[in-house]
Order: C-alpha cells, then structure tokens, then sequence
C-alpha cells in the first residue's frame, strides 16, 4: 500500500471545504469535472432502467447492448475497427488504468508515462511492481513529447508507454506526426500503449487522433475512455476500455474478482448517451470554449504570468515563473488562503510541473472573472511585499 499515491485535487478540495465552512468564499478551480448536470435523457433512462427492475448482476465485460453502442462510436467517429467483445465496461475508467497495469506489468518491468500527467499513472505503476519512467512534457513545444527523448527512455525491461491526449493537466494534444512517431517506436520495440482518450470529445480544435489508428496499433493499444467528462457523468461511475484480443479475458477476469460488474442501471443510461449523443453535450463542449478563451485572455493580463491556449479538456496550465514567489505549490498554498482561490500546484502532476499551476475553467464565466481578478489582486500585492521562497 504503501506505493499507492493520491489525487491532490481532493486533498486541495478538502482544504477548500474547511476554509467554506470557517466562512470564507472560495472559487473552486481544483476539482475536474463537468459543472453542467447529466443530460436529463440519460437520467432518464437510467431511471427508467431502475423502475423495471434492472438492478442485479449482470456480464463481468458489460450489457451487450452498451458494448455495441461504444463499438459503433468509436468507429464511427474515431475511424477505429472494433469489435463490441473488445470492449470491456467498469465503474469508471480508472479501473481501465488499473487492469492493464496489472495484466501487463511485472516487477522489474518499466514503464514510461507523461510528466506532468494524471497521478494515478505512476500510483498504478508502481503498485504493480513496475519502474516508471516520466517523459516530460515541455511547454516550449506545446506539451508534446520529444520523440528523441522518448527513444533514449526505452529500454530492454521497457514494456508499456502511456499516453494522454488532450492532457490532463496541460489541454495540450498530440500531433498526429507525434503519434505516428511514438507508434513507430512501440512497434520496434513490441511496446503496448496504454491510450487515455478521456478528454477526446473535449476538443476546440481540430479532430481528435488515436493512436490506434496508426498501422500495427490496434494489436498494441489498450484504449480508455468513459462518461464522466463528455456526459457530465462523474459521479454515475461508468468508463471502458478497448482491449485487444489476448487482454480481454485476463482483464474480464480482473473485473469478475474485484467488482463482479458495472451497475446496469448506469450501463442503460450509457447506452443512450453514447447511441443518442444529447444536445447538452454540445451545449456544454461550447461552454468550456468561451471559458477557455475568457481565462486564458484574463490570466494573460496578469504581470508575471503566461498561459498557453489548450486544445482540449478543459483545464489551463499557467506558467507562474515570473510571479517569482516560490514553487508552485507555495503558491497555490497562497491563493487559496489568501485570494479564495483553490487551484493546483503544476507539481501535482509530476516533477515536470514545477513552475505552472492547474486551474479547471469548468465554472461559471463569473466566477472564472471573479477568480482571475483575485488572482491579479494577490499578485500585484505579493509584488509588493518581499519574495518568499
């Protein structure tokens, strides 16, 4: 237990909630998800499935019928060739993270992950017994990775790359000419990958890319996404995976011995969120763009401060280098207890981090303003009162 690390997010939510309930008013730019409710049809049907009854054990992998429709979308909308028995349901798509892991790491193995990235990334790695190996990723070159570097990380004990597009924490995303690089190297090298497309659907520019797509990928990719980001669905607990043939009964028996299966009812509302696509997903994804903009603009203006204009997600990663008033996490100490703003050290995310903070744009437009005019409020006033360190 003791390799197993944490989400800092609920630790700084935690924080926040302590401060609420001492009176202080505090914007919440910690926490990563959808503000917006789960689109009313969804609940629906997940209602509807509650109401006839359909609350009992079902498939370790997953009602046929939701399988069906994952398999559908993704070739419909990603240009993929699944087939629905390799689509495997859990609560969650963390558990995705988790079952490959444990399906495809030993101890000794290596495994190769972004930095900054998701934190759960190296918590499963190491709590499978394996090394991991962080790539940066450098804001200089729009949070991609250095393919050179990425090739001097490989080794012989090498076994899996993971890889994260649009990234949590940065909103950058993966050039195609990236992708294409990194799958020549895992099919030199007989390499898995473990893609996380959680945030795919959550794009301004462009389309969206898989790995999978790549020659010789399919056979080598595990693909994880799920509902919490795309359906407002966080709490519904409802993700899945792409396996490849030889994975899906290993991990199909992972799900049988740690939660038997995925609650129906939810797999029900899944279907219709996946088959119907409601316009509130849209709506939404529309939202998080004039956020983004408004954000980004606002943090700008602030001396000491850049911010890069991410691509997807729906988060920003603001260089705070020129505040110089210590490390990140100092800083995100500060705004939260002096400006009312719960936001996330770059530090969270990995070593890489240092130097950027995370804040989530999934709020109001008036307390995003609200929140960047106190962040310029502390910083003009930290200015003026000696640097800490």
């Amino acid at each position: 237990m003791a390799r197993l690390g944490t989400e800092t997010a609920f630790e700084v939510l935690a924080k926040a909630r302590a401060l609420e309930a001492q009176g202080r008013d505090i914007i919440h730019l910690e926490i990563g998800e959808p503000d917006f409710d789960t689109p009313p049809s969804v609940v629906r049907a997940g209602l509807s499935a509650m109401q006839r009854g359909e609350t009992h054990y079902t498939a370790s992998a997953g009602v046929p019928e939701l399988r069906e429709a994952i398999a559908a979308h993704l070739n419909s909308t990603r240009h993929l060739t699944v087939d629905p028995g390799q689509v495997i349901v859990t609560p969650g798509a963390k558990p995705i993270m988790f079952y490959a892991m444990l399906a495809l790491l030993d101890a000794g193995d290596e495994a190769i992950f972004p930095d900054p990235g998701f934190p759960i990334y190296s918590s499963m790695i190491a709590f499978a017994g394996a090394k991991g190996v962080p790539l940066r990723l450098r804001e200089k070159h729009d949070f991609n990775p250095d393919v050179d570097e990425l090739k001097t990380l490989v080794t012989e004990r090498t076994k899996l790359i993971v890889l994260n597009s649009p990234e949590n924490p940065t909103g950058g995303v993966l050039s195609q000419n990236v992708l294409r690089e990194i799958a020549q190297i895992a099919r030199a090298r007989d390499l898995w990958v473990l893609a996380d497309e959680i945030y795919a659907e959550i794009l301004y520019e462009g389309s969206h890319h898989s790995i999978m797509r790549e020659d010789g990928m399919a056979e080598r990719t595990i693909l994880l996404d799920g509902f919490s980001k795309t359906f407002a669905m966080t709490g519904w607990r409802l993700g899945y995976g792409v396996f490849p043939w030889p994975l899906v009964d290993p991990v199909t028996k992972l799900v049988t011995n740690s939660v038997s299966c995925t609650a129906t009812f939810t797999q029900r509302a899944g279907i219709v969120a996946m088959s119907q696509r409601p316009p509130e997903v849209a709506q939404m994804v529309s939202a998080f763009r004039k956020r983004r903009d408004a954000i980004v603009a606002g943090l700008n203006r602030i001396e000491g401060i850049t911010c890069r204009t991410p691509a997807g997600a729906f988060y920003v990663f603001p260089n705070i280098t020129g505040l110089r008033q210590g490390n990140a996490a100092s800083v995100a100490s500060r705004l939260l207890n002096e400006a009312g703003v719960a936001c996330l050290a770059g530090t969270a995310f990995g070593a890489s981090g240092e130097g950027h903070l995370r804040l989530s744009y999934a709020n109001s437009l008036d307390n995003l303003e609200l929140a960047v005019g106190r962040i310029a409020d502390w910083a003009r006033s930290a200015r003026a009162a000696p640097a800490r360190t």
